[in-house]
């Protein structure tokens, strides 16, 4: 890891934030920092923001395109006449997702991450003014989604990046990223586990690092990674509380008979890369007739003004606000109230535990294989980096804690230590280990 060559751009897209950094002629890596509506920040969140303007002296309708802190700013100030799109990177490996409608203009993935880049590029200002060609891209070890296609996904990125004028795109994986960020700080040889949660995957790497004359030597030992991670979290908890008062698990009458109401409504409603999209599809028509024939008209009613009048996001804060109650008290109250919308529950720390069993379940056996293909048993692992906002959850680090100890878990560069690694490993002099090209 011995720094050489030119600056080099890493760039961690993730679900939720997207953080860049940029390392100096001394090897140390920098984060880009961005003067956003609410103060300097370095986590652009990964968001979209699209609006239609009216055309001046008889010009057609300006679309304005937003991202990041500026696109939530956007939302805030016209939520009714602003189509808000989050969670997108979770539809990068699927191939079920073709394109989505903007004001009539059709949206392919990689439409959306250019637009996204773009944004973030502009509003970085002289940090990412004179950007090197070369650049290293995070990656997940697996891509979310049921079915992921990573050879899709990859070509997708790279569609997008090449639109910023990059001409040479490596993908490094995301916990290989943080291990670089946090070897920084070893004084001894170590084999480290990074467990990296976002919000759509949560990845695990085994990286051995040695001490040597010429710097800190690095050999990866296994990966492994599952699809699920903070947003599935914050599925169940609308799951839970939030789409039973709008109409979940309900009836309506159709031909005589009472039928329970789709379920499919709320799939798409619980999930944040769907939300934005339920608005605007066939389903809308559907979900407006329930309210005519419904059992309990009011909570479809619900449904509808929190679709209409765009509370998405509203939405998305009362759920993180939860969760960051619950990882530090035993009990919190759910509260969401957004226009003539309110719901407050209590809820158990318990109770949400028992909701997100089953990615529990599949964490604990990502880890477990890549424990399993690594070859070393749990003392063979001398320290433990947890990296993401989901590494707070208690039943999460009970994963980690039971297997290891709390005496080798470290936590911290919960943002920054994806993006600053990867920026690091566009230094290191044999790329191929740490990073591959497609296409």
């Amino acid at each position: 890891m011995t720094a050489t060559g030119p600056m080099t751009i890493g760039i961690d897209f993730g679900t939720t934030n997207t953080v860049v950094a940029l390392s100096d002629a001394d090897g140390a890596a920098h984060l880009a920092v961005f003067e956003a509506p609410d103060g300097p920040t370095a986590t652009f969140r990964s968001a979209l923001g699209f609006q239609s303007h009216p055309g001046v002296d008889g010009q057609p309708p300006e679309r304005v395109v937003e991202a990041g802190p500026w696109a939530i700013a956007a939302y805030v100030e016209d939520p009714l006449e602003t189509r808000f799109i989050q969670s997108f990177k979770t539809f990068a490996a699927s191939a079920a997702f073709t394109e989505t409608r903007i004001d009539n203009r059709r949206y392919a993935f990689e439409d959306l991450l250019a637009a996204f880049l773009l944004r973030l590029r502009h509003h970085a200002g002289d940090a990412l003014s004179d950007m090197p060609p070369a650049v290293v891209v995070g990656r997940p070890v697996t891509f979310a989604g049921g079915n992921p296609d990573e050879a899709l996904a990859l070509a997708r990125y790279q569609a997008a990046f090449r639109r910023l004028g990059f001409t040479d795109i490596r993908y490094a994986h995301e916990p290989v990223g943080a291990a670089f960020y946090f070897a920084r700080n070893l004084t001894q040889d170590a084999t480290v586990l990074v467990a990296d949660f976002g919000g759509g995957t949560s990845d695990f790497s085994i990286v051995r690092f040695e001490r040597t004359e010429g710097g800190l030597r690095s050999t990866p030992l296994a990966r492994s990674g599952v699809g699920v991670a903070g947003d599935a979290f914050d599925y169940r908890i609308i799951d839970q509380l939030v789409s039973p008062e709008l109409g979940k698990g309900g009836l309506y009458r159709s031909v005589g008979k009472q039928l329970p109401i789709p379920q499919r409504y709320y799939s798409a409603f619980a999930r944040w890369d769907q939300l934005a999209l339920l608005r605007a599809s066939r389903d809308m028509r559907d979900i407006r007739a329930l309210a005519r024939t419904a059992l309990e008209p009011e909570k479809i009613e619900r449904l509808i003004e929190v679709l209409d009048d765009n509370h998405g996001h509203d939405l998305y804060r009362a759920v993180s606000t939860l969760k960051m109650a619950l990882s530090a008290s035993d009990t919190a109250t759910f509260a969401f109230h957004a226009g003539d919308v309110h719901i407050e529950k209590p809820v158990a720390r318990a109770d949400f535990e028992g909701w997100i069993a089953p990615e529990l379940a599949a964490i604990e056996g990502a880890v477990d294989q890549a424990m399993a293909l690594s070859g070393l048993t749990p003392d063979g692992i001398d320290r433990v980096f947890l990296t993401g906002g989901t590494s707070f959850v208690p039943a999460v680090r009970a994963i980690f804690q039971d297997r290891f100890g709390q005496d080798r878990i470290e936590t911290g560069g919960e943002f920054e230590s994806i993006a600053a690694g990867l920026a690091l490993i566009g230094r290191e002099p044999d790329l191929d280990l740490w990073s591959e090209k497609v296409g």
